[in-house]
C-alpha cells in the first residue's frame, strides 16, 4: 500500500501546488496578468481545498507507516516548519492584503504584501518538496551501533536523537 499511497500523495501534491504556483505567480504579477484576482482565487480554491485535504491524508498515512524514522528525519523537521510557514504566510494574505483586493484586483502588478505573499509561497512549497523528497534518504540519520554510523552533534541535536534509537 505504500508506493500506491505515495504516489497518491505526489498528484495531490502536483494539483495543490499547480494550482497554488499559478495563484502565486498572478499575485507577483508576473502571469495572468490580465485575469482579476479575485477570479484566480475564486476558480482555484475548490480543487485548492481538495488537493490540500488529500495531500494531508496521504501524507498522515506516510507518516504512520513509519513514525519514528521520519520524526527523527532532520528532512521531515525542516519540512514540517516549512508548511507551518507556507500556512502561517497563507493566513495572513487572507487576513490582511486580500482583505482590499477590490482596490487593486485588477492592476496587473498587485502590491507588494501580495507580490511579498506570492514569493513567500512559492520559496516554502519549494522548499517542503524538496524536503519531503529528500525524507527518503538516511544521510542524517540518529547514530546507530548497529550500523556503525556517527554524526555530527548538531545533527543528533536536530534530529531529536536521544540515545535509544539503537535496537
Amino acid at each position: 500500500m505504500y508506493p500506491l499511497i505515495e504516489s497518491a500523495h505526489v498528484l495531490t501534491l502536483c494539483l495543490f501546488v499547480g494550482l497554488a504556483a499559478l495563484l502565486d505567480l498572478r499575485l507577483m504579477g508576473v502571469a495572468l496578468r490580465s485575469v482579476p484576482v479575485s477570479r484566480v482565487v475564486a476558480r482555484y480554491t475548490p480543487f485548492m481545498k481538495l488537493g490540500f485535504a488529500l495531500m494531508v491524508i496521504s501524507g498522515s498515512l506516510l507518516f504512520y507507516a513509519i513514525p519514528v524514522r521520519s520524526y527523527h528525519s532532520i528532512w521531515f523537521r525542516i519540512k514540517v516548519v516549512m508548511l507551518v510557514l507556507a500556512g502561517l504566510n497563507a493566513w495572513l494574505f487572507h487576513a490582511r492584503a486580500y482583505k482590499g483586493v477590490t482596490e487593486w484586483d485588477t492592476a496587473p502588478v498587485p502590491p507588494t504584501a501580495a507580490r511579498l505573499a506570492g514569493g513567500f509561497s512559492l520559496l516554502f512549497w519549494a522548499g517542503i518538496i524538496v524536503s519531503g523528497r529528500f525524507i527518503a534518504y538516511s544521510w542524517f540519520d540518529c547514530p546507530s551501533a548497529l550500523f556503525n554510523t556517527t554524526q555530527p552533534p548538531i545533527v543528533v541535536w536536530a534530529a531529536g536523537c536521544t540515545g535509544e534509537e539503537t535496537p
